[in-house]
């Protein structure tokens, strides 16, 4: 065979074996053929967008280019597959008000969340017809609920298919509207909400029902219930509908403020409501979370369970009382949403393969530190996941309880009853357990139990609430364990952050200067050729312009970050590690030697996912950048260059014995 025909044997093998779009990313050096494959079957595997994973696989970020001709396929597949045409907002843009009009005057709200599908546009043919979109054109339940709904008027039905993300923009954007219109007909009619908050009761609200299995969409719906149950209703719609983690509910001076934590960052979910309902909306919540309404003044806890969209959905509420009011915080735990596994959180493979390295071990005590929503929880149960065999015993104390995960045992912590994570960790060891994992360790009696268990044959996962890897050592000793149990117990410390990926769709290519390069320690690559990224964030009035303009991006909708990834720094306990924790040394000491034996600490990480293309430097400064993390980082680079008082000779590593000589280190 010829050279040629052989490279025209390989080229139709490859478009033999792969889609056009498989086959442009491999002619573009994106990936090659076995990364592609790897792809397809995780993507088979566990349902998630190719480009995702390619995402991941890669460590770099498909072009605006290339997303585009992936969507370009997704829907010619998509037609072939439905029979039906495709529909592509961004080149036939949708009329949002026609939208709304056929949502509340034709096809419910409720319909089209509960099937995935969006009214379009009406026809007045003869028959007049209603054009729908529909994420699934095939589910025959949905067809006949529809046929249902438009048959009585004379109303045919017809079909086209939409992707799940362009279905959830275009709700989104109904959504939006439909808060904003409210908001505008309540100025306009001037209606004073006191009067309704006057005549609602405790009564009046009870007896709307909390059952377990309510469905907020069809709550919603009900337009004739009460004024702040409709209300609060449509808070957590919205928050589930733009999937947001956290929802704070803040009584201020001139009004009711309602802001959403997204990605990390709070922001207003709606214009201020009349400072009069902030008592009514607090008891709401408190009703619903079963808390005692008539208690102003000491702080609760509880808990809502709610359904949305065919799942169960949990809010874990918190009350507290400020100086206008009672300030009520809603976390969501949607683990539904959750893809667990180290490798989806991990993007780095060194420090991937150091974490699943500590994960196999068959005892000893991870921890896992980090802030409040950093991704804890997630990081745990993915090491679970990834543990999860019939042949090991996995137990678990929560509090609460985040995620399901089939075949370990998990634990609700119940301190009014005495079960608290000391005594549940006891418990376990009385079970003959391989794996434990306690949700929190904040005391004393808590962290010896768990490194007893971790000497005594178990692997033990558990969090602490520090800055830093190193800092997990000084925050063991503050609560009295010995550190000769804490260097003998401990394989090493997992510190995590989250910051926000920039948009890969409309994100703004720089080259950086090299004052910005120097002020983050990164002066040394001025003379390479990088392209970083700045986020394309809109002010909201400029949203709007470009909304109704038809140029707002449609991934961000004008935020310039889209979903979050994860920033790791790994400090593995090694020998040299342990002669420091027996010796006291300093967390600054600590992260100094972590760092020359190889760590990436959470700034080095965060940069290197900046050079990537996942995030900016904007972030970077938000979320890792402190100039105590820098001067550490800076400090840990720089060796030390001492000479042997025997000999002379000059050591580079001041750990080490003279080689020349052979002086202990100790005495140089």
């Amino acid at each position: 065979m010829t050279q040629s025909s052989s490279r025209r044997s390989r080229a139709l093998t490859i478009r033999n074996d792969f889609s056009p779009f498989g086959n442009k990313l491999i002619q573009a050096g994106y990936v090659d053929g076995d990364q592609m494959q790897q792809a397809l079957a995780e993507t088979r595997k566990t349902g998630r967008p190719l480009t995702d994973i390619l995402e991941s696989i890669t460590g770099r970020q498909l072009s605006p280019e290339l997303m585009r001709q992936f969507k370009k396929q997704q829907l010619f597949e998509l037609k072939i597959l439905y029979g039906v045409e495709s529909l592509d907002p961004e080149v036939n843009p949708i009329t949002h008000n026609q939208l709304g009009q056929l949502i509340d005057t034709l096809i419910p709200i409720d319909i089209c969340r509960r099937y995935k599908l969006a009214p379009l546009s009406k026809k007045d043919s003869e028959p007049p017809s209603v054009l729908v979109a529909m994420v699934d054109p095939d589910n025959l339940d949905a067809q006949d609920d529809l046929k249902r709904i438009l048959r009585p008027q004379g109303i045919h039905l017809q079909r086209m298919v939409i992707t799940m993300e362009d279905y959830q923009n275009l709700l989104d954007q109904y959504l939006d509207e439909q808060v904003r219109k409210a908001k505008q007909e309540e100025d306009k009619k001037a209606v004073d909400v006191s009067d309704i908050v006057e005549g609602l009761d405790v009564g009046s609200l009870e007896e709307a029902g909390d059952d377990d299995d309510i469905d907020i969409g069809g709550a919603q719906a009900d337009a004739q219930g009460a004024p702040i149950i409709n209300l609060v209703n449509k808070i957590l719609m919205k928050a589930l509908q733009d999937g947001v983690s956290d929802i704070h509910v803040e009584p201020q001076e001139e009004g009711l403020r309602v802001r959403f934590r997204k990605d990390g960052v709070l922001q207003e979910a709606f214009d201020k409501f009349p400072k009069k309902i902030s008592g009514a909306v607090s008891a709401r919540f408190k009703i619903m979370a079963e808390l005692d309404i008539a208690e102003r003044r000491m702080p609760q806890d509880g808990k809502i369970r709610r359904m949305f969209q065919g799942r169960k959905v949990d809010f874990r509420v918190s009350t507290l009382p400020s100086r206008y009011g009672e300030k009520v915080v809603l976390r969501i735990l949607d683990n539904t949403q959750t893809q667990l596994g180290l490798d989806l959180l991990i993007t780095d493979p060194e420090t991937l393969e150091i974490v699943r390295e500590m994960a196999a071990r068959p005892f000893g005590l991870i921890l896992v530190t980090g802030p409040t929503g950093s991704g804890k929880s997630t990081s745990l149960y993915s090491v679970l996941a990834e543990r999860n065999d019939p042949g090991v015993n996995i137990s678990t104390a929560e509090d609460p309880i985040e995620y399901s995960l089939p075949g370990i045992t998990q634990v609700q912590v119940i301190r009014e009853k005495g079960m608290d994570f000391a005594s549940i960790l006891r418990s376990f060891l009385r079970q003959d357990p391989d794996v434990i994992l306690v949700g929190e360790t904040r005391d004393k009696e808590t962290a010896k139990t768990a490194i007893e268990a971790a000497l005594t044959g178990h692997l033990v996962l558990t969090t602490l609430h520090t800055n830093d890897a190193a800092g997990a050592i000084a925050r063991l000793d503050e609560m009295g364990v010995d550190p000769f149990m804490i260097s003998g117990a401990l394989l090493g410390v997992l510190a995590q952050r989250l910051m926000r990926r920039v948009c890969s769709e409309c994100r703004i290519d720089y080259e950086p200067e090299f004052e910005e390069l120097e002020r983050f320690g990164m002066g040394g690559l001025k003379d390479e050729a990088l392209t970083f990224y700045k986020a394309n964030t809109l002010l909201p009035e400029q949203r709007e312009a470009a909304r109704s303009e038809g140029t707002l991006c449609p991934k961000c909708n004008g935020v310039g970050y889209k979903g979050r990834v994860g920033v790791y720094e790994v400090m593995k306990i090694t020998e040299r590690m342990q002669a420091l924790i027996n010796e006291g040394a300093t967390t600054d000491r600590l992260k100094e030697v972590a760092v020359d034996e190889g760590m990436k600490t959470l700034l080095a990480y965060s940069l290197m996912l900046v050079q990537q293309g996942h995030t900016t430097l904007e972030e970077v400064e938000r979320v890792t950048f402190t100039d105590s993390g820098l001067e550490a980082e800076m400090k840990a680079k720089r060796k030390s260059v001492l000479t042997c008082r025997t000999c002379g000779a000059q050591l580079h590593q001041e750990w080490v014995d003279c080689p020349y000589c052979m002086t202990p280190r100790f005495q140089n």
